[in-house]
Formats: C-alpha cells, sequence, structure tokens
C-alpha cells in the first residue's frame, strides 16, 4: 500500500522535471534564435546605410542646414539600421538651435527617416552680441543666412536670463499682438521687461509714437488712441509719448 502510494507521488515529480526541462530547451532555443537574427541584423550589407545613396531621408527643414542634420548620423554610415541607437540619435539633433522637435525611424531595408519639426520665430530682439530672433518659448536663434524675416523687435529681455524668464515677455508680446489685430503691422518695438507696464514704439501717420498701455486692454487702448489722434495732433503736434494706461484721458509725455 505505501510503495503504491510512493510511486504515485513519484510520477508527477517526474512529469514537472521533463516540464522544467522542456521549458528550459525552448527558451534556450529561442535566445540562440535572437542572438542569430540580431548577428544577422547587424552584419549583413541588406541593411547597410550607405553615404551615397538617399539612404537619409530628411522632412521639415526650412532654415535647418541638411549638412546640420547629416553630422548627427557621421558615425552610422556604413553601419547596419539596426545597430543606430535611435533616441540618442534624437538627442543630438534636439541640440541643434533651430530645431524644436524631431522623430527617427528605421525604414526598411536600409534607410532611415528623419522628421524635424523647427522652431517659430516672432520678434527680433538686440543685445551688444547682435541681433537675434527669438520664439514663443523664450529660445534666441540666430537668423539664418540670407533669410527675410518681418518681425517687431522686443526690448526688456537679456541674453543671460533664463528662457522661461525670456518666454513671459515674448508671451505678453504674443497677447499684444493678438489684441491689436489687424493693427499690429503698426508696431516696430514692443518694450515687455515689465508685463505689467507694457509699452510700445508704432508707426502711425508716417510718425513714430511711443505709447504707454500697461497690464491690459491693449486692442481698446491703442483704438481709442487712434480715434482720437486728429485732436491730439492739434493740441499737441510735436507729442511723440503718450500714456494710454487711462481709460477716461490720453496724457501726452512731453
Amino acid at each position: 500500500m505505501a510503495r503504491d502510494t510512493k510511486k504515485k507521488i513519484e510520477r508527477p515529480r517526474w512529469r514537472l522535471w521533463l516540464i522544467g526541462l522542456t521549458v528550459v530547451v525552448g527558451f534556450t532555443s529561442t535566445a540562440v534564435a535572437a542572438l542569430k537574427v540580431r548577428h544577422f541584423a547587424a552584419t549583413s550589407p541588406s541593411f547597410i546605410l550607405n553615404r551615397e545613396s538617399d539612404a537619409l531621408t530628411v522632412q521639415g527643414l526650412h532654415y535647418v542646414q541638411r549638412s546640420q542634420v547629416s553630422r548627427a548620423f557621421s558615425t552610422d554610415f556604413g553601419h547596419s539600421i539596426f545597430s543606430i541607437p535611435l533616441s540618442e540619435r534624437r538627442a543630438r539633433l534636439l541640440a541643434i538651435d533651430w530645431i524644436e522637435d524631431a522623430t527617427v525611424a528605421r525604414i526598411w531595408p536600409d534607410r532611415l527617416l528623419v522628421r524635424i519639426r523647427e522652431r517659430k520665430p516672432v520678434a527680433f530682439v538686440s543685445f551688444r552680441s547682435g541681433v537675434l530672433l527669438i520664439d514663443a518659448f523664450g529660445v534666441l536663434l540666430d537668423p539664418p543666412p540670407l533669410s527675410q524675416f518681418s518681425f517687431p523687435v522686443l526690448s526688456g529681455v537679456r541674453e543671460d536670463q533664463e528662457e522661461s524668464k525670456r518666454a513671459v515677455a515674448v508671451q505678453t508680446l504674443l497677447r499684444l499682438q493678438r489684441e491689436l489685430g489687424s493693427h499690429a503691422t503698426d508696431i516696430s518695438e514692443v518694450n515687455a521687461a515689465d508685463p505689467d507696464d507694457v509699452r510700445l514704439i508704432a508707426r502711425v501717420d508716417n510718425h513714430a509714437v511711443e505709447l504707454l498701455l500697461g497690464d491690459s486692454d491693449f486692442g481698446t487702448r491703442y483704438n481709442r488712441f487712434l480715434r482720437n489722434l486728429p485732436e491730439i495732433r492739434k493740441k499737441s503736434p510735436d507729442g511723440k509719448v503718450f500714456d494710454l494706461r487711462l481709460d477716461d484721458r490720453i496724457t501726452v509725455k512731453e
């Protein structure tokens, strides 16, 4: 009776060992196969990134030079596309000033596809080091060669400021432009050093005027100034600085 019970216990134990061995063998076979596939993908000429062909496709370039993008992959030509660390190459691309975002994808069998989203400048900024462009996030950009832009100058920001602080001034400029609508093209310079005391220089009737707008109702105050401009000119023909911060009056600053 005891022997029969022992046999019944031992049989299931051997079955477990057999199942375990089968799993180990299967796992080992899969791992070996994966290593062979990886070795084939890394060494086969079919997957080599060729410098001389159109193997590197770049989309979205306007101001960024293609040579700048190609340099990020300079060590990858002549190697399998499957050996290229895509996240590292994307990080290299994001280090280029004019690139806001980028994606890198492998295209079977031997190509790479790079999609670029460039930064969009919204204003000029002038420093001792020269004139630069600035985008909505406060990032400073070198003007591309032979480029032409029609932006106002944003003053009140510093080159040594953090981008987040410069971005506050840029957002003030953009809010001002939205509120002014079609009259935004009159503006040549905006001083947003203090978002609570915005100042601008506009060209009105072929005259440059400085307007103090405060912190709100930019469009309303500017339109009120334009409506009253003929009367203002009669009383102050030489006035160049106007305080629009009070809703019931316009003050001429001599």
